[in-house]
């Protein structure tokens, strides 16, 4: 949340009052404007502490009090070992596990590799993927599947897709009860955080650990389960309304409030697959319930299969087919619900939703009315640049390109910020780069370059050339040459405001990236032309949908099967059937 806060110090007492919002008007916002979340606490001087609340709209939150945790009592509990693997990236060679308890109240786990971990804003770091799985169901088995685990931890490395962050790279780590920072020193990246709902009163457990690279979650290096004994470890979450004075004092006590646990993705894939079968290219899901994420937006996931066999050429390969119960043709999917009442399922801002930054739809509402035939902006533009982003992960951002002897990332998972990623077939605006990230760029000849269009997705936009072609669309004599601009420095602004960088140029063409990758298969004569979404609505055990969310559900179908054919400029087909 952001806001203020104020402090008041008194003779016997100080006084915290905090007065923030929950973000608003983005496409991963539940609101469109501000919203009141104003409550107090205060801190008495005999070491008493009172909390009250004026008025809340989140309605999820951690409460309680927490000292500094020391690293300095940390007690080992158990060190499971891998085997090196020569053929693996050297940070992603796992070669132990170390699990330890920090201070009786958290649980660390440690990954030590055969090299040196990648550091926060290596360009190899987004897409890379470690794992570890805790089982209280059968501590003494060796689970080959990480979907059966009772709890897993996840860290992953992301590039954000703003201008502000632009190339940074950043690990976050997620999963019940883990602290999302993480750390690295050398050849070790740990995570901590308490002990996961599902581990609570069992005495022995098995853990197990895998790591994955870019375009894949397939592990290409593992550890498999062993027992492991949790002792020295304490449960500190309480129900706060139900504790008395005589319970503490307590030197750390908290309670949560959340959402629904996320479904597990693969089994909302399979009962989807087991009742309607094997039809779907793309699975979207909807719900008039909220998940415990605090982003409205969602992930994406698949195995990548495809009718008339697997695609290879892409930076990615097709995996794990069984275990979203597909024969074979099932491919991408969203990870988790959107939620009816979030932005991005709502047809268009309110009227007096406030103006946000050049981030925010509402930022393009005069442009967007302005070129439209009814004088409005197009319906469900959030929804759209969601579903058309995801879904496009299927066959982007993995590539690279082999230029002169140097082969250079062009993503990884989204477009690097300096790839020209100009899009043939517009879905609104007369310019736009790719959905997936890039920009439009405009060589001023001076070293200098004006970026025309950024690597955002919002307002929605059509695919590049690049994406095209991944997508078996069009032939590689059709991709122009394009260019990466590395070392970006921003250098001024033009008189429309747009940015100057200064940058180092590299060409490329596609016949670098096929040097890099192989030719695309199938080609395109011979690739998918028609694909079907399922437009899933997931609703809580024995309720009905809202009419709210069959009818924004069925006005995002719509629009993304027009915006499909719009921007591939209708080389392709899309449907939403379930039959």
């Amino acid at each position: 949340m952001s806001g203020d806060r104020y402090v008041k110090e008194l003779q016997d007492r100080v006084v915290v009052t905090w007065d923030v919002t929950e973000p608003w008007g983005n496409i991963q916002d539940f609101t469109w404007s501000k919203t009141v979340n104003r409550f107090q606490t205060v801190l008495y001087k005999d070491g008493a502490i009172e909390m009250s609340y004026q008025q809340l709209a989140a309605k999820d939150a951690i409460i309680g009090i927490y000292p500094l945790v020391s690293s300095a009592a940390e007690k080992p509990l158990a060190t499971l070992t891998g085997k090196k693997n020569s053929s693996v990236a050297a940070h992603l060679d796992i070669q132990n596990l170390k699990l330890s308890v920090v201070d009786g109240l958290l649980l660390k786990a440690t990954f030590e590799t055969a090299g040196p971990a990648l550091s926060e804003g290596d360009s190899g770091l987004s897409g890379i993927a470690y794992r570890v799985y805790f089982d209280a169901h059968k501590p003494s088995a060796h689970p080959d599947d990480g979907a059966l685990a009772s709890a897993v931890w996840t860290i992953r490395g992301f590039a954000r897709r703003n201008r502000a962050n632009a190339g940074t790279s950043r690990y976050f780590a997620f999963g019940p009860g883990v602290s999302r920072r993480v750390k690295m020193s050398g050849n070790t990246i740990s995570i901590q955080g308490i002990l996961p709902p599902a581990l609570r009163g069992a005495t022995q457990i098995a853990v197990s650990a895998d790591a994955s690279a870019p375009g894949s979650d397939a592990p290409v290096a593992q550890i498999l389960a062993h027992p492991v004994s949790l002792s020295g470890i304490r449960n500190v979450e309480a129900h706060l309304s139900s504790l008395k004075p005589s319970d503490g004092p307590f030197s750390v006590v908290y309670e949560a409030f959340h959402y629904y646990a996320l479904p597990n993705p693969r089994d909302l894939t399979c009962s989807v697959i087991k009742s309607l079968g094997d039809k779907f290219d793309f699975l979207a899901y909807y719900s008039d319930f909220r998940v415990d994420n605090q982003e409205a937006g969602t992930p994406s996931d698949g195995p990548l299969g495809a009718v008339g066999g697997a695609v290879t050429g892409i930076g990615a390969t097709q995996r794990g087919l069984a275990s979203y119960c597909t024969p074979g043709r099932f491919q991408w999917q969203f990870i988790q619900p959107v939620y009816v009442g979030s932005n991005q399922m709502q047809e268009r801002p309110p009227q007096d939703a406030p103006v946000g930054t050049d981030h925010d739809i509402t930022f393009y509402q005069q442009q967007l009315a302005e070129i439209s035939q009814d004088g409005r902006i197009p319906p469900y533009m959030y929804g759209i640049s969601q579903i058309a982003h995801e879904m496009g992960h299927r066959w982007a951002a993995f590539v690279s390109a082999k230029v002169g002897g140097e082969t250079i990332p062009l993503g990884p998972t989204h477009w690097a910020r300096g790839l020209q990623a100009r899009v043939p077939f517009p879905y609104q605006r007369p310019t736009e780069a790719s959905i997936m990230g890039g920009g439009v760029w405009l060589d001023n000849f001076d070293q200098t370059y004006t970026q025309l269009d950024d690597d955002y997705y919002v307002p929605a936009t059509g695919w590049s050339y690049l994406d095209l072609y991944l997508m078996g669309l069009i032939s590689p004599a059709e991709v122009p040459d394009f260019f990466i601009l590395r070392s970006l420095v921003p250098a001024s602004k033009d008189t429309n405001g747009r940015p100057i960088f200064k940058a180092d140029r590299t060409r490329v063409t596609i016949e670098d990236v096929i040097a890099a990758e192989g030719l695309r298969s199938p080609g395109v004569d011979k690739s998918q032309r028609h694909f079907n979404t399922g437009m899933v609505i997931v609703v809580q055990h024995g309720a009905k949908p809202s009419s709210e969310l069959i009818e924004r559900a069925n006005g995002i179908r719509k629009q993304w099967i027009d915006y499909f054919s719009i921007t591939t400029g209708r080389r392709a087909s899309m449907t939403a059937n379930p039959d």
